[in-house]
């Protein structure tokens, strides 16, 4: 059975209940149990949230060897943190960035990412089924990818 975590960053712990029109009126956490119930037997998948940029760092650095892939969804960090990039670039486990909202519609600085550079691949624009799309790519990457 695969290991999968999803990894949230700052802000998104407000799923449900922040700007709705961009995020949708649904939390996370729910989704999240769907996504298990989906998945419950090809993957074991994980949760961690954080608006603090170093515990993101250090989670990554946890899973980044032994886990199967990580699905992050950095918030604003995605376009200011050369530090979650360089974790990334630090550890074995593929990553996939993902976005709830097409970033390329919004505002001009969210249309630059400082970590997909090191990430497998980018996923936006699909709300919150982006997460899924995430855990498909992961689970059909080719081995040598990996």
């Amino acid at each position: 059975m695969k290991k999968i975590l999803i990894l949230n960053g700052p802000n998104l712990n407000l799923l449900g209940k922040r700007e709705p029109g961009i995020y949708g009126a649904r939390g996370f956490e729910d989704y999240y149990e769907e996504l298990r119930a989906r998945y419950a037997e090809k993957v074991e998948l994980d949760y961690f949230q954080s608006n603090i940029e170093g515990e993101l760092i250090n989670k990554i650095h946890e899973v980044g060897f032994s886990w199967d892939g990580i699905v992050l969804n950095a918030g604003a960090y995605t376009h200011t943190s050369i530090a979650l990039q360089d974790a990334i670039r630090g550890v074995k486990t593929p990553v996939v960035e993902v976005h709830i909202s097409n970033v390329h519609q919004r505002e001009e600085f969210r249309h630059h990412s400082m970590i997909s550079c090191a990430c497998v691949g980018v996923i936006c624009g699909f709300g919150l089924d982006s997460y899924r799309l995430g855990i498909e790519a992961l689970l059909n990457l080719p081995a040598s990818t990996l």
